[in-house]
């Protein structure tokens, strides 16, 4: 199976907004949408944002079992693992098992994840 796909469109038009998905346990503070995803292995690519103020403190540092690539497309991530403010451009493939996070955000951050689930360690 491969990724699903869609013809061109901006999920972040203001007419796009109502596809967007409130992150269970952050209150509001984080979004994502799923740009495309493969319904056999459960790869994805999807948009996360952080809003102004978002603070995952609460939730913790994250590991997955899978590889994942970030890329920050708008403002400025703090990534607590790291003691390292991500900004525009920071660009990050995390290995299976790599701590990350937790997450502060400032300001307005738009994520660019794609994740492999297909790939990972424990099955």
């Amino acid at each position: 199976m491969v990724k699903s796909s869609t013809k061109y469109w901006n999920p972040l038009l203001l007419q796009n907004a109502g596809m967007w998905e409130a992150i269970d346990g952050t209150e509001g503070m984080l979004e994502q949408i799923t740009l495309a995803i493969d319904p056999v292995t459960g790869d994805y690519t999807r948009l996360t944002c952080f809003k102004a103020g978002s603070n995952t403190t609460a939730i913790g540092a994250k590991s997955h079992d899978y590889p994942e690539e970030i890329l920050i497309i708008a403002g400025r991530l703090y990534d607590a693992a790291f003691d390292l403010w991500l900004e525009a451009g920071h660009y990050a493939s995390r290995p299976p098992g790599e701590i990350h996070g937790p997450f502060i955000a400032t300001e307005d951050c738009l994520v660019l994840e794609i994740a492999y689930p297909s790939q990972a360690t424990t099955k």
